[in-house]
């Protein structure tokens, strides 16, 4: 048995916000695997999946993202799930939009909801797949964007775009992970689309 838990907030005021990427990969996974609709335990938005033989839940925490943890240590604790077998999907500023990296472990990078997971599992050695988001961009009058206005805001057009794609190339990963329990560290780079030439006259 293993566990995929996407990271985010609850409710449609964040759906397309950028922190919200961990569960719109879930949600993409769920399609990808022709599942449709959710339970409600552990707090969370639950499924589940026999594939070959492996039984897969998902989760989506309705904790709210600084406490994903507690949703997510409380299922692997009920179905004595070990750490190597739970993969959390979640939003990286520290990643340019466009690209992703599935790793076996690693730190928080100071992202809320994987510093709830590795608190509330007492490890950090759990896979993951960081999609992300680049760094907020000065407005039109210089000023800069605080970090949370970013990951709770919406999302310029283009680097919206170049999320889907690696979103898109991220859950082709997860299907194999699914269906054949197979997990390979990797990084994912959707080309950036060129800038149009501007003509002079």
């Amino acid at each position: 048995m293993q566990l995929i838990a996407g990271l985010g907030n609850p409710g449609e005021k964040y759906q397309d916000n950028p922190h919200n990427i961990g569960f719109r990969t879930l949600d993409q996974l769920m399609k990808a695997l022709d599942l449709e609709g959710f339970q409600r335990r552990f707090n969370s938005e639950f499924q589940r999946t026999l594939e070959n033989g492996q039984v897969t839940l998902m989760l989506k925490p309705e904790t709210y993202m600084n406490r994903s943890g507690e949703a997510i240590a409380e299922c692997a604790r009920y179905f004595k799930i070990p750490s190597e077998k739970i993969l959390v999907i979640s939003d990286d500023l520290d990643l340019p939009a466009g690209k992703a990296r599935l790793r076996v472990s690693g730190g928080h990078g100071g992202h809320n909801g994987l510093r709830s997971v590795i608190q509330c599992l007492g490890t950090d050695q759990f896979l993951r797949a960081r999609i992300g988001i680049g760094r907020p961009d000065s407005s039109s009058s210089g000023k800069e964007t605080s970090v949370s206005q970013y990951v709770l805001g919406k999302m310029e057009e283009t680097k919206a775009e170049l999320c889907l794609q690696a979103m898109e190339k991220v859950v082709e990963m997860l299907v194999r992970f699914v269906r054949q329990s197979r997990f390979q560290s990797t990084s994912i780079s959707i080309p950036t689309p060129a800038l149009p030439a501007t003509g002079q006259g």
